[in-house]
């Protein structure tokens, strides 16, 4: 850790009930929230198993547990297996529009019929469009919205976060009705491409648990490599 990173000052949550784990609780460890956060030291503290939601960098911090691993893909080395590869195939006629962070109305509206489909219970399926915007960005951030456009028709759209060294990606919704594309591994794929092209050598996907079945996903893009004892290292997946 760099001296300005060894200054920063850090908060740690109240325990809560575990988002992912039935029974366990959770603490989370907070960036200042008054911090300015450069691209530099988004890297950073990307790279020391950081994430954004909104405004808010945080870390999962459990005394109990270490069931919550950061997982990145090494860009260069990635190699789709054969169900991939079928994904690919199927999605690849798909226009991909790159756009900067911006409310839009008919994202906003996707959004929600994604969570009224998927998550109708979840706090996310809220109808307030701020609520949503902040959300999805950040204010000392370079975050772009990729939309997936079968011709002029937006069928799903992938929030990513772009700095120094890599690209995290954030958040990925879709038409509900299209579930049968896999648009959420072809948002992965896509993006795998999109950080080769800008030399940025990883993509970071966030929190993955073992024992979790809905982010299975993520350890099936390999090589795939864990944020574990202080260190990345490939995990046995």
């Amino acid at each position: 850790m760099t001296k300005s990173q060894a200054s920063i000052k850090l908060y740690l949550s109240t325990p809560h009930a575990c988002p992912y784990l039935p029974g366990e609780e959770a603490t989370t460890l907070i960036i200042d929230p008054e911090l300015k956060v450069s691209d530099t030291l988004f890297s950073q503290l990307a790279s020391h198993g950081f994430r954004r939601s909104g405004d808010m960098i945080y870390r999962p911090h459990c005394t109990q547990c270490d069931a919550c691993v950061s997982v990145r893909i090494p860009v260069d080395e990635f190699r789709p297996n054969r169900s991939q590869q079928r994904n690919w195939r199927r999605n690849r006629k798909l226009r991909i529009v790159e756009k900067p962070a911006a409310f839009e109305q008919d994202h906003f509206e996707l959004y929600l019929r994604y969570q009224q489909a998927r998550h109708p219970e979840s706090t996310m399926c809220d109808p307030d469009p701020d609520k949503y915007f902040k959300f999805l960005t950040s204010d000392g951030t370079d975050t772009r919205f990729f939309e997936m456009r079968d011709e002029d028709r937006l069928l799903g759209i992938a929030v990513a976060d772009r700095f120094e060294d890599g690209l995290s990606a954030v958040y990925t919704f879709f038409e509900p009705a299209q579930s049968s594309r896999g648009l959420g591994v072809f948002a992965i794929l896509w993006e795998i491409q999109y950080a080769k092209r800008m030399g940025c050598p990883w993509l970071y996907l966030g929190y993955w648990i073992r024992n979790c079945r809905k982010m299975f996903y993520k350890t099936s893009f390999r090589p795939v490599e864990g944020f574990k004892n202080g260190r990345w290292v490939r995990l046995p997946v």
